[in-house]
């Protein structure tokens, strides 16, 4: 069939990626890798990207065969429409008064290029018209001039040029028609035929090679990007194996942070929340063990004193006496087990603007009902502070609460806070007390404020506490981003402090509060 236009444009249709198709990578149900997917949307990416290069070439490359066709043929035709209005008859010497003889002038002085063919066409009875051609050799059954019906559609077509489908590949043509002279044939038409398959060949020829060498393209990504895309998501991966394997009893794996992007991050970001469930179930484990240890002892003293008891009211009164000192000391462990257990939360302490010298006055006149010592208010620090006045308190009192234990009735024990100007700049905040008692001894120094420590010496009259007041101290000294401290008084005695950020903030306690009193 025969088109009517003046030069043919590619048209090509690009195919939506991800319709029509198969489901997309992870659809299904099916469980895939990360590392999978990653490569698998690397490759459809990549085959998308290469294939619209390779099509867009190919439409190019025919783009520019069309155009170098279309301005064949307009040159061809342009060159005729001159010679008919300027040619001489070199028989005559005059104007061409034939249509043939026209023809066959021009015929014989053009030289066509390989794949195209001129063709001068008049009109004789019948329903082919006659054809006129040069002396040039095409492949059998690819000639224009050998076939009638084309050579018909194109003679009887009102179009000056188009294409022509045939078997044998695709012809562009255009035609010029003439009418000159009297008597005779007078009616024809001069025809370029331009068989496009060997140039239209040579693009198809560009663009399988592009395919050819985007999958090979393909292929190194896929090696390429398999390595790169499992170097990338080890630490991922080792994760995810580390979880397996942690069990309550096992929350020491980490994982090996290496680089500064966002996979170490995440390493990161991992073995942070292991030190934090550690310490949640180190504290957990602590709290049920020193719980069952602590607990044991005055049960088994409450069940021993119920067996034994006889029907005697003074004994009876007596065993009930000694059962409700057990039970009353058996709920101050479980009230400090649990205040430690607090301790590492991140609400333990709630800081507020505090007055030090009002906070330290307050903490003075509570600790002067717990016995008949010689109270003193040795000094007082004048500022203000970020600090949890209810969780100071309780610390102070219970440091008073351990040097009236420790101290005879009498003895000296001083209160007070201070400023302690630091060396580089700023400045920390003390709060102490210290008393005139007989001190610590170096053994138990290192080990005064941890769990159920009580000491090895008594320094006066005997402790009642379970060992845990100066582990609570700790506990809220840490809490507000400090420390406790054991000193020695100066003439004999010891001194506790609490060493203080003047503008800490709440803070999860950190890791290791223990006790002692």
């Amino acid at each position: 069939m025969t088109s009517t236009t003046g030069a043919s444009v590619p048209v090509t249709t690009a195919t939506e990626p991800g319709r029509g198709g198969a489901a997309g990578p992870g659809s299904g149900g099916l469980r895939v890798s990360a590392r999978v997917r990653i490569l698998l949307w690397l490759l459809l990416v990549m085959a998308v990207a290469l294939g619209a290069v390779a099509t867009t070439t190919r439409s190019i490359l025919l783009r520019d065969v069309d155009g170098r066709i279309s301005q064949l043929l307009t040159q061809e035709t342009r060159e005729f429409a001159n010679f008919v209005a300027q040619g001489v008859d070199p028989e005559t010497g005059g104007p061409f008064t034939d249509t043939e003889q026209l023809l066959k002038v021009f015929l014989q002085r053009q030289y066509s290029d390989p794949d195209e063919e001129l063709l001068g066409l008049t009109r004789v009875p019948g329903p082919r018209p006659r054809v006129l051609r040069q002396p040039r050799d095409f492949p059998p059954g690819t000639a224009l001039h050998q076939d009638s019906a084309s050579l018909t559609e194109i003679f009887a077509s009102g179009a000056a040029s188009g294409t022509l489908e045939r078997a044998d590949g695709e012809i562009a043509w255009a035609k010029v028609p003439i009418s000159v002279g009297r008597g005779g044939p007078t009616e024809g038409a001069f025809v370029v035929a331009f068989h496009t398959g060997r140039e239209r060949a040579v693009a198809d020829v560009v663009f399988r090679t592009l395919l050819a060498i985007s999958g090979v393209a393909l292929l190194m990504t896929t090696g390429i990007g398999w390595a790169v895309a499992g170097r990338i998501l080890a630490p991922v991966r080792l994760v995810r194996t580390t979880a397996a394997q942690l069990t309550e009893q096992d929350l020491t794996r980490r994982i090996p942070v290496q680089g500064r992007d966002d996979i170490a991050a995440l390493a990161e970001t991992f073995n942070g929340m292991l030190d934090r469930l550690e310490r949640a179930f180190a504290a957990q484990r602590e709290f049920v063990d020193d719980a069952g240890h602590e607990l044991r002892t005055p049960i088994t003293i409450v069940r021993g004193h119920l067996e034994l008891m006889g029907d005697d009211p003074a004994e009876r009164e007596e065993t009930v006496r000694l059962v409700t000192e057990e039970l009353d000391r058996m709920s101050r462990i479980v009230e400090d087990l649990l205040l430690l257990a607090k301790a590492e939360r991140p609400d333990f302490v709630a800081p507020e603007p505090v007055q030090v010298a009002e906070l330290t006055a307050d903490v003075f006149v509570k600790a002067r009902a717990l016995g008949e010592r010689d109270w003193t208010l040795a000094e007082v620090a004048d500022r203000e502070a970020l600090l949890d006045p209810q969780r100071i308190t309780q610390a102070m009192v219970q440091l008073a609460q351990n040097a009236v234990q420790h101290t005879a009735r009498g003895s000296r024990i001083s209160v007070g806070s201070r400023e302690k100007v630091l060396p580089g700049g700023g400045a920390r905040i003390e709060l102490y007390v210290a008393d005139s008692g007989p001190g610590v001894q170096p053994q138990d120094a290192a080990v005064i404020f941890d769990r159920f420590r009580r000491g090895t010496a008594r320094r006066g009259t005997r402790a009642t506490g379970a060992g845990l007041g100066l582990s609570i101290v700790k506990a809220i000294a840490e809490g507000h981003q400090g420390r406790a401290e054991l000193r020695p008084t100066e003439g004999g005695g010891a001194t506790f402090a609490l060493v203080l950020d003047p503008v800490a903030a709440s803070a999860p306690v950190p890791e290791g509060t223990s006790n002692a009193s």
